[in-house]
């Protein structure tokens, strides 16, 4: 079964860093991707970034060259490092999970986090961006 624990969230001024950390399991009997998607109020669903079990990743066009998506395989934990931080990124984030994912997975993944195809989510962290 997997199991996925989100922490790391909290305010911060415009400009400043957060690193977000999914503590996962269960996820690692198969290929799978593993990726951040948010939320905010009023707002849809969008895929942050998602990284495969060979280390590829994929981001948003919102959030390249901010953000890094990482994972620690020794400590099946998975990570946002989110620097330059805007306003517009308030938002709750969420860690997802998707087994048995296909070969090229990867590029797709972005898309499938904003439309809620990955199978597994937890109960994710608050961001807040202030001016």
């Amino acid at each position: 079964q997997v199991h996925l624990v989100e922490s790391g969230g909290g305010s911060v001024q415009a400009g400043g860093s957060l690193r977000l950390s999914c503590a996962a399991s269960g996820y690692k009997q198969s290929s799978y991707l593993l990726g951040w998607f948010r939320q905010a109020p009023g707002k849809g669903r969008e895929g942050v970034a998602a990284i495969d079990n060979d280390d590829s990743t994929s981001y948003a066009d919102s959030v390249k060259g901010r953000f890094v998506i990482s994972q620690d395989n020794g400590k099946n934990t998975l990570y946002l490092q989110m620097n330059n931080l805007k306003v517009e990124d308030s938002a709750m984030y969420y860690c997802a999970a998707d087994l048995y994912t296909p070969p090229g997975a990867i590029n797709t993944a972005i898309k499938a986090l904003s439309l809620n195809r990955f199978g597994h989510r937890g109960q994710g962290t608050q961001v807040t961006v202030s001016s």
